[in-house]
């Protein structure tokens, strides 16, 4: 598994610089907030894997009545946990191809912006499919490729930084995959960013 230690070793060391690398992401961010923030109601338990530093848990976590936020690095989550937060939330270490949850244990499971840097994609979709109710919803904003210059030239400088991407997907090509490993697609936007940004929210396929 060289290449997963690699990445939780950039993303432990991003953590200190984290949100202000989101800084530039801000419309997009703030438009991807305002769509989950609609899709929450008060008497949901939510999951959120890749919480980062709880940038989005912290501002959605009012919509719910109880979020967990979880991240593989244990980094990103000491500084999460260092904000101060509701107290709706928990903050936790957990590996989203790895989940110790019970199963249908979350009405709503948000993972932002992480698939198409995991080597097992698959895999962590099959975790929550596991722990979400029947009738939950799945969150999945996730950068899309553009095949702009521009973006492959980031991507091969972000790749002598540390930083992988394994799945390179337009937005045809996510939610096809998503199609093929169990979910259905309601809604699938996609916002300017560095990066495009496809909001997409999905149910289990019958």
């Amino acid at each position: 598994m060289p290449h997963r230690r690699d990445n939780k070793r950039f993303w432990n060391r991003s953590a200190r610089f984290y949100d202000a690398s989101r800084r530039s992401e801000k419309s997009a961010y703030d438009s991807v907030i305002a769509r989950i923030r609609a899709l929450l109601r008060p008497d949901m338990t939510v999951l959120e894997l890749a919480t980062g530093t709880g940038i989005i848990a912290l501002r959605v976590a009012d919509c719910c009545a109880e979020i967990e936020a979880t991240d593989f690095s244990e980094a990103m989550i000491k500084a999460a946990s260092a904000k101060t937060a509701p107290e709706n939330v928990t903050f936790s270490v957990a590996d989203a191809t790895a989940l110790l949850y019970a199963d249908r244990q979350f009405d709503a499971v948000i993972i932002s912006n992480a698939l198409h840097i995991m080597p097992n994609p698959e895999k962590a979709l099959e975790n929550i499919r596991r722990v979400l109710a029947d009738d939950g919803v799945l969150i999945a904003p996730t950068y899309m490729r553009s095949g702009r210059l521009s973006e492959k030239i980031k991507i091969l400088l972000g790749a002598v930084i540390g930083f992988r991407t394994f799945s390179k997907w337009t937005k045809d090509e996510y939610v096809r995959f998503l199609a093929q490993n169990g979910w259905t697609v309601q809604n699938c936007e996609v916002f300017k960013a560095t990066f495009p940004l496809a909001f997409v929210a999905a149910v289990k396929a019958p």
